[in-house]
Formats: structure tokens, sequence, C-alpha cells
């Protein structure tokens, strides 16, 4: 499994965000807290605190290149985050 922390901030982010993810194969998940939810689920992300860095999960380590390729303006490096 390789987890990155990424933002989606706002609808728009959101909805492409989703859209990016649901182009692959493998399971992903976005977790905040202890809340876990499937990546691909627009519903199930509306119940995360969007308005802070999310942690993406990948658990096919094969495409994990491909994917955070594709959403690579979506990570968030260490030095965005808040202390």
């Amino acid at each position: 499994m390789i987890t990155k922390k990424v933002s989606i901030n706002s609808m728009e982010k959101l909805r492409s965000f989703v859209s990016i993810v649901n182009g692959f194969s493998g399971h992903f998940d976005l977790c905040s807290g202890c809340s876990r939810v499937n990546a691909r689920s627009l519903m199930g992300i509306f119940s995360l605190d969007i308005s802070r860095p999310l942690d993406f999960c990948i658990y096919n380590d094969e495409s994990a290149d491909y994917i955070l390729n594709a959403i690579s303006s979506y990570l968030v490096s260490s030095k965005e985050l808040p202390l």
C-alpha cells in the first residue's frame, strides 16, 4: 500500500479527482482522521473534511506510478502541510 497526501478542497477539484481515479483499475481510499472512504465515491468523499489535506491510499502498487502521475496536481508536499 502507498499513501500520499492530496488536496481536493473544491467541488471542481473533487469531481476531477474522482474522474481521474475512476479511469484506473484497483482499489483506492481517501482517509481523514478515523474516516476512510472509497476514493471513487463522490458521496463518500462528501463525508470528509476536504478543507484539509487527505491521505490517498493506493492498494495496487503496480499501477501506483501511473495514478500518482495522473493526480500530480493534487499531491501535497510536506512543505505545504500545516504544522
